[in-house]
């Protein structure tokens, strides 16, 4: 079984020279990039005819930044990964201005600059804990308050992701409410283990309405709202009664999966776990 790349090495690492150019070589990549990127175009709902300068986040070689051209948007990018960034400086159809940065490290443009924001399969990176330094719940929260100064109070953003699990997908939209951002997470074709896709579509206006997802059934609309903590995990492994007692052996091991999920260290179990100590010398 393959790993995620995010479990494999840092972005910065992972895609290096190699990689990026595979990355941009394959038609089958080239193709999933393009319809997912138009498809978060889509989610921005900006009216036919008008020209926005959009900022793409995580914007690798510069597929997602054709997909903007193609609908006739300016587009600045930015990618921690300095090869990704010369692939797309090599291809005669790139025309947006690029960046390299790391989006964890917050976003360094003035308030208010961009119509709008699109991210394609890069905000699960920030889930991960690449050095003991990294805090994944801070970087999520610094790149989201980043984004939220750096929008137009008319902007929208719509960001794809592949979360791991509920846990993260959960992490990620209540990362972007507390930042101040209204929304929720649209998901495409929600029955299918293949063609499923995660969007977390935001915008600054309290009445927004999250889009309906693709394929979703007439009971169904494929989307869920970030206030909702609950809503987001599938039935199935929703809770049922109380929590486990604090401190309870259940308890622990909670909170240890929990760690693993963020990149922490985590002592493995043994017997002795969640077992009480006595009270002898």
């Amino acid at each position: 079984m393959n790993l995620r790349p995010e479990l494999q090495r840092p972005p910065e690492l992972f895609y290096d020279a190699k990689e990026s150019k595979k990355y941009n070589s394959s038609s089958r990549m080239i193709a999933i990039q393009a319809e997912i990127a138009s498809r978060a175009i889509e989610l921005l709902n900006i009216p036919a005819g008008e020209r926005k300068l959009i900022l793409d986040v995580g914007c690798g070689s510069g597929l997602s930044g054709n997909a903007l051209e193609e609908a006739g948007h300016a587009w600045l990018g930015i990618d921690i990964s300095r090869d990704m960034l010369d692939v797309a400086q090599e291809r005669d159809s790139v025309v947006g201005d690029l960046c390299q940065q790391d989006m964890g490290m917050g976003l360094p443009f003035r308030p208010a600059s961009f119509d709008g924001c699109i991210s394609i399969s890069a905000l699960q990176w920030l889930c991960y804990a690449t050095t003991a330094k990294d805090n994944p719940r801070h970087r999520l929260q610094t790149f989201f308050s980043s984004l939220y100064s750096v929008l137009k109070r008319t902007a929208r953003a719509a960001l794809q992701f592949y979360p791991a699990d509920a846990d993260q997908a959960i992490l990620i939209a209540q990362s972007a409410t507390r930042a101040g951002f209204s929304g929720g997470l649209v998901v495409d074709y929600p029955n299918s283990s293949k063609a499923k896709k995660y969007y977390l579509c935001l915008s600054f206006e309290h009445s927004y309405k999250v889009p309906k997802g693709l394929g979703a059934g007439p009971s169904d609309s494929g989307a869920i709202r970030a206030e909702s903590r609950e809503t987001f995990r599938p039935k199935s492994k929703r809770r049922k009664g109380a929590r486990p007692a604090v401190k309870s052996r259940d308890w622990i091991k909670q909170k240890k999966e929990k760690q693993m999920r963020q990149g922490k260290e985590v002592r493995p179990d043994s017997k002795f776990t969640g077992r009480k100590r006595s009270r002898r010398l």
